[in-house]
């Protein structure tokens, strides 16, 4: 009886995912962001997103920022200047700052502004990609 179970077992673990993907801030030095989309089970519709902030030597802390929709995710990421940016998902955001690797405050997600550095997307294969904004729109 516990052969079945056993050869079954993987089937259960089909629709998990762990993607990662990185902005790079400074292509010279491992400073960088991290996005982190996490789906545990395969009947889930929802999944765990979490930023790894990097400067080395000075820091580097991962964070688990909360559970978003991963049907269609975009994570938008903009710029605000002195190693501070935002992320934005749907109707969350938050403020990333890699001088010490924290998150503070954030403005609501329709108040978010800086400059927009490009898209982290989930695509339809769960594969996670960060696309940078075109020329046209910069």
């Amino acid at each position: 009886m516990r052969l079945p179970l056993i050869l079954l077992a993987p089937l259960l673990l089909t629709g998990c995912f762990i993607e990662t993907s990185t902005y790079s801030i400074d292509p010279n030095t491992d400073h960088a962001i991290t996005v982190r989309v996490e789906k545990g089970t395969f009947w889930a519709k929802d999944g765990t997103l979490r930023v790894i902030l990097s400067r080395l030597p000075d820091c580097q802390r991962q964070i688990e920022l909360g559970e978003v929709w991963l049907s269609g995710l975009q994570v938008e990421l903009f710029g605000n200047g002195n190693n501070a940016y935002t992320l934005r998902a749907d109707d969350q955001a938050w403020r990333l700052d890699t001088t010490d690797c924290s998150v503070q405050e954030a403005p609501d997600a329709d108040a978010v502004t800086g400059l927009p550095l490009g898209i982290f997307e989930l695509g339809d294969d769960n594969k996670l990609t960060f696309e940078k904004p075109d020329a046209a729109g910069e």
